[in-house]
């Protein structure tokens, strides 16, 4: 798999983490399972909203905002300023975001220098060994991990120290760092345990050392660094696909979203972006208090996550293209180039799968992660999750649109793959009965045909 749906999917897995949680947060444990037995595919999806903050379907809370902050720093500042992040920090805090906790915002609105703000309060306190710090090291994990794991770790602990003055706090978001950076380069997270917790402070290795055990069952988890992260490992231990992970860690229940955000990190990173279900990514959104009312979606997200990484993000620019289609293919499946679906009665239940830049109006729109090339992981997997999210949006009567850019091979592999799926079609037939209905199909993507032909049980 390429680095970059590793970055991509760690940035945007953890913002779904966060969000996919919010609704359970201070809850029992089950309530997740309880609540969605099943996968829900159609319209309405586990993206369900609601929670101690009321939040919409998708939208983040605090943990990702305080990310996006870290992230926005790190690239305008080309590394790591404390004060420049301490500031915005600062100006996020003075927005009063409803989910801000309390350890955080009583040293942001201290009024104290960042440089004393945290350590005054833990030395009043005693206690700073909360998971704030935790859930929004995301970001400077991706932009760290570049530079080795030593300057990782120190940067992990510099910024945990801004608003958490106990070292617990710290160590734990160093053994984050490192679980994260060996995931984004390929490695095994579990495996790398051992070597993580010799990053460790000795004086802290021992607890850490528990908490991540292998043998050791999370029980719910308050919002304190070592039973947050500790279940985050744990969930990636047990999960088998990026799903169940999150799954596990929700259920757990207690401070569902930190939790979910920081297994969602490490699984994206490890099941790639292309691993994170399209109806959950499609959803996620939100808005940081205190900087303008941009809302940041998949796209936003995925482009700072390339950022963060050394790489160049190529915006999307359609340029001039005939509008085609909507066109119906298939019964009850319409098809269309890039303008054809954005251009379409807003009744359509659509399944993009290319990059667009800005969501369209539609209410149910699915983005899947495909790309028109040889370099798709998990193809396999994406297009499994698409032609499920199908099933179940036209069994709740909708008339879906499938597109992508040019309406022509990303669009072919989904209406192909439908037909074989749903009519025992043979690659080759399916191939037929598309081209004599659909003329703009491509078939230049030859792993396009080796993903049919996997999925022709006679082959």
């Amino acid at each position: 798999m390429h680095r970059s749906h590793r970055v991509m999917g760690a940035l945007v897995g953890s913002a779904v983490g966060d969000a996919l949680g919010a609704p359970f947060e201070f809850g029992p444990a089950g309530a997740f399972s309880a609540r969605f037995a099943a996968p829900a595919r159609g319209a309405r999806t586990e993206m369900c909203g609601g929670g101690p903050n009321d939040k919409a379907p998708g939208e983040f809370t605090d943990d990702t905002q305080m990310a996006l902050l870290v992230g926005r720093a790190l690239l305008e500042r080309d590394g790591l300023d404390e004060a420049d992040v301490f500031d915005r920090f600062v100006r996020w805090a003075e927005a009063s975001p409803p989910d801000i906790g309390r350890q955080t915002a009583a040293v942001l609105r201290s009024g104290r220098p960042w440089s004393a703000a945290a350590g005054e309060h833990y030395a009043a306190t005693g206690r700073a060994a909360g998971n704030g710090s935790l859930m929004r090291a995301t970001t400077a994990a991706i932009w760290f991990s570049r530079f080795g794991a030593a300057a990782s770790a120190d940067a992990a602990r510099r910024l945990s120290a801004l608003t958490h003055g106990d070292p617990a706090a710290g160590e734990g978001c160093v053994l984050f760092a490192e679980l994260l950076r060996v995931a984004l380069d390929g490695g095994d997270v579990v495996a790398a345990v051992p070597s993580a917790l010799e990053l460790v402070l000795p004086e802290q290795r021992s607890r850490w050392a528990a908490v991540l055990a292998p043998d050791r069952e999370p029980g719910q988890v308050d919002g304190s660094v070592w039973p947050t992260l500790g279940a985050a490992v744990w969930a990636l231990r047990h999960g088998r696909d990026f799903a169940e992970v999150l799954r596990l860690a929700i259920d757990l229940g207690g401070d569902t979203d930190t939790v979910a955000c920081v297994a969602g990190a490490l699984a994206g990173a490890v099941f790639g972006m292309g691993g994170i279900p399209m109806r959950w990514a499609s959803a996620v959104h939100g808005r940081v208090p205190g900087f303008g009312d941009q809302v940041w979606r998949l796209s936003e997200l995925q482009e700072l996550a390339t950022l963060l990484d050394g790489k160049q993000w190529v915006p999307n620019d359609p340029g001039v293209i005939s509008r085609i289609g909507p066109v119906e293919v298939l019964p009850g499946i319409w098809a269309a180039n890039l303008d054809g679906a954005r251009l379409s009665d807003d009744d359509f239940a659509v399944i993009s799968l290319c990059k667009l830049g800005s969501p369209f109006a539609h209410p149910v729109h699915r983005i899947a992660h495909i790309a028109d090339n040889e370099h798709n992981p998990g193809l396999d997997e994406v297009l499994a999750d698409v032609l499920d999210d199908m099933e179940a949006l036209l069994a709740e009567g909708h008339r879906l649109l499938v597109h992508c850019h040019g309406g022509a091979s990303r669009t072919g592999l989904v209406l192909r793959g439908w037909l074989m799926r749903t009519q025992g079609m043979s690659a080759q037939e399916a191939t037929e009965h598309v081209a004599a209905r659909w003329p703009h199909l491509g078939l230049w993507n030859a792993s396009f045909t080796e993903a049919l032909e996997r999925l022709d049980p006679r082959t």
